[in-house]
């Protein structure tokens, strides 16, 4: 029998509404990375203790704040009462299950996406980022160390581009768009897969594993598609919502991350109707196998009817057949035999049956 699979929703059955349940199953001990920056100035510290970046939302620098570990319950708690964040917020941010989507409060706008990225087997894996932005802060959090986002921290330490000069709405964009654009790598390396598998089927010898990779492949595009399509609601919402934390200036650069967000879009569509065409492409090559041995059975089958014909005529027990008694009748028997044989190859060949 196959591995049961364990169900992530009993965890939540008959909890208080607000109470924070861990979800996933990736337990690893808090890891906290902060870079406190303005234009002119950065500090960027690696951090164990949740106490240790309290203080940040005091400051009139920007602030990020990447938080890894969500099985530690009580220190996500320390942060939910320092930067008075709801607790169905922090219930949300635990509960690695959740749909992206965005929620609007009066001091912060809590924001959840899909990160996607491909393991050392290949296969994808879909990880929950959420994110809080406040007036001078970004928090994010995640199941475990390694993410997307070292060209966000590049930018910051070597301040290129504007990212250093403008607030921590356009700290929140750089976030998202860095996840959307390693959506196109994940798209990148799908379509890869797909064209290697449609070589190999038009090589005409495809091997039965090949159902069990496009299997996959419907499940990878099925993964992203659950990522990338709630993300154009979050990107339409932040575009329309008149929150205080949003800038005029910021929104432009959302409206680029929702253009990303079509194109992957667009794409992946295009790679569901190719895997679906694959699948096709893979039966019709079976049948086609199949049809070439009929044929050949059916001609040999063909070849013998005449020969089993002459062969059983003159195998019968009649004592009055006159070619019996005949010195060269088998000789005669079995030229005709060999001259109906070369006969139909090449009737066969001719009609290109062969």
């Amino acid at each position: 029998m196959g591995k049961k699979r364990t169900s992530k929703y009993k965890k939540h059955v008959g909890q208080i509404p607000g109470a924070l349940v861990y979800t996933g199953d990736k337990s690893s001990k808090l890891f906290i990375e902060s870079f406190d920056y303005t234009a002119d100035s950065i500090e960027e510290k690696e951090l164990t203790n949740i106490d240790d970046v309290l203080h940040y939302k005091t400051t009139d620098s920007i602030t990020w704040i990447n938080i890894n570990g969500l099985n530690n319950i009580n220190e996500i708690e320390k942060i939910g009462i320092n930067y008075n964040i709801h607790p169905l917020t922090l219930e949300d941010i635990v509960n690695t299950s959740q749909r992206p989507k965005i929620d609007e409060y009066e001091n912060y706008l809590f924001v959840v996406v899909k990160m996607l990225y491909y393991d050392k087997d290949e296969r994808v894996v879909s990880e929950q980022v959420s994110f809080i932005l406040g007036s001078n802060y970004v928090l994010s959090f995640q199941e475990a160390e390694g993410d997307v986002f070292d060209s966000v921290r590049d930018r910051i330490r070597a301040k290129k581009g504007r990212i250093r000069n403008l607030g921590a709405d356009y700290l929140l964009y750089a976030l998202i768009d860095s996840v959307v654009d390693h959506y196109f790598e994940i798209i990148e390396t799908m379509g890869n897969k797909i064209e290697e598998l449609e070589d190999h089927l038009f090589s005409g010898n495809p091997k039965e594993e090949i159902t069990t990779q496009i299997q996959s492949l419907k499940r990878e595009v099925l993964k992203v598609r659950r990522a990338i399509f709630p993300l154009r609601e979050i990107i339409n919402r932040i575009e329309k919502v008149e929150h205080k934390l949003i800038q005029k200036k910021t929104i432009h650069f959302f409206r680029d991350i929702y253009d990303h967000i079509i194109q992957v879009s667009e794409n992946i569509d295009i790679y569901r109707e190719m895997i679906w065409g694959l699948m096709d492409m893979y039966m019709t090559t079976i049948s086609n196998k199949m049809n070439e041995v009929m044929k050949v059975l059916t001609i040999i089958a063909t070849i013998f009817i005449p020969l089993t014909f002459i062969a059983g005529i003159y195998g019968m027990n009649f004592e009055n057949i006159p070619e019996l008694s005949y010195k060269y009748g088998y000789f005669v028997l079995w030229g005709i035999m060999i001259m109906l044989f070369i006969g139909m190859l090449f009737y066969f060949k001719r009609k290109k049956w062969l």
